[in-house]
């Protein structure tokens, strides 16, 4: 019986595999960002400037998620 390998995929594989993982990583990086700079921004308001722009200080975390993800 014979049986064939081919190993010469592999190292390809393995390399666009780790490039994806940091490209990944790096825009997690990016987002949570984006995330953290929003909930600065907006927990730095007064909640009378918040009630001009119409928001609520509940309401920071998750527009900061929103942001984060449309980011």
């Amino acid at each position: 019986m014979a049986y064939v390998a081919n190993h010469a995929e592999t190292a390809v594989s393995k390399a666009s595999g780790l490039s994806v993982f940091f490209a990944n990583v790096a825009e997690r990086v990016r987002k949570h960002r984006v995330y953290r700079e929003t909930v600065s921004e907006l927990s730095a308001l007064s909640n009378r400037e918040l009630a001009d722009l119409g928001l609520h200080r509940s309401m920071i975390r998750r527009l900061a998620l929103e942001a984060s993800r449309d980011a």
